[in-house]
């Protein structure tokens, strides 16, 4: 159990280890006078975390902060720990798929898919990771939540699937503050009567595993965990970031019992939102490796 705990909170560490080729191939600039990377932001997330899948640790040390900030709450802050933890990912054959990458200032924050994850107690996981890159574009800190990879879902669609593609980037703004709100009205219950004013009443596309599409699939999902006396609770959003029609929000709340964050990743259309993925995970109290919490923007 102790050994089998040890490979969990290392491939925890790994959860947003994610393929992305194309920046394989971008320069670096590291003068003696200065170490600022001259990559995107995306194409630095990308190579950094295509060294980590290929244990490339020179590329690492030069595209991350030596005290880079750990939000798994299971995994120690700092990258040399990260960096002594890489050869159980290879051990476990554990790999990961980019779905989705998207930017907003210096964040940049990703929907994946792990696979061969059994340590995990499944064997494909899905996940969502930020990374947020300092002034200089180095790998700074980052946060993450996981959930297990469902076959068969209400809606008949997978957990990742969809859309990948930003669009619309001009209303970025606009559709954070929708996606903010949103979640304040309806999933904190401040004004449900509004429902509409935010989902789609001709599509919305519910990639929540248990939930069917449209908005009947909503109603349907809270009247059964109401009847349950489990609905979920929204108490606080920690972070709302986009890109075009993409944007996610990071939020805490109770259910089943425990305090849980809460990632939601919305596609917007004419102001409406069209698509819901999410992934759900209770906050642990006990066995923490860092102090720096799940939260902490």
């Amino acid at each position: 159990m102790k050994a089998m705990r040890k490979v969990i909170i290392a491939l925890s560490l790994v959860g947003f280890l994610v393929s992305y080729d194309s920046a394989k191939t971008q320069s670096i600039s590291e003068s003696n006078q200065s170490k600022t990377i001259t990559m995107s932001k995306k194409e630095t997330v990308g190579t950094f975390l295509g060294a980590a899948l290929k244990g490339d640790t020179t590329t690492m040390y030069k595209l991350a902060n030596t005290d880079y900030i750990q939000h798994n709450p299971f995994i120690p802050t700092g990258l040399e720990p990260f960096i002594q933890m890489l050869p159980i990912l290879q051990e476990n054959g554990t790999t990961a798929e980019n779905i989705r990458m998207f930017q907003d200032g210096n964040y940049v924050f990703m929907h994946n898919i792990w696979r061969n994850a059994k340590p995990f107690g499944a064997d494909e996981m899905v996940s969502f990771d930020i990374i947020r890159l300092d002034d200089n574009g180095k790998v700074a800190e980052h946060w993450d939540t996981m959930t297990t990879l469902v076959k068969e879902t209400a809606s008949g669609r997978t957990q990742t699937d969809g859309p990948t593609t930003a669009t619309d980037i001009d209303k970025t703004e606009e559709n954070k503050a929708l996606a903010k709100a949103m979640v304040e009205d309806i999933l904190m219950g401040k004004n449900l009567n509004k429902i509409t004013d935010y989902i789609s009443s001709e599509q919305y596309h519910q990639h929540n595993p248990a939930i069917k599409d449209g908005l009947s699939g909503i109603v349907e999902a809270v009247e059964y965990l109401t009847s349950q006396n489990n609905m979920f609770q929204y108490t606080k959003i920690h972070k709302v970031l986009g890109e075009g029609n993409f944007v996610l929000t990071v939020s805490e709340g109770e259910w089943n019992g425990t305090t849980n964050v809460f990632y939601d990743l919305l596609r917007f259309e004419n102001g409406k939102a069209v698509e819901h993925w999410d992934a759900i995970q209770p906050i642990p109290t006990e066995g923490l490796a860092n102090d720096n919490g799940m939260f902490g923007f």
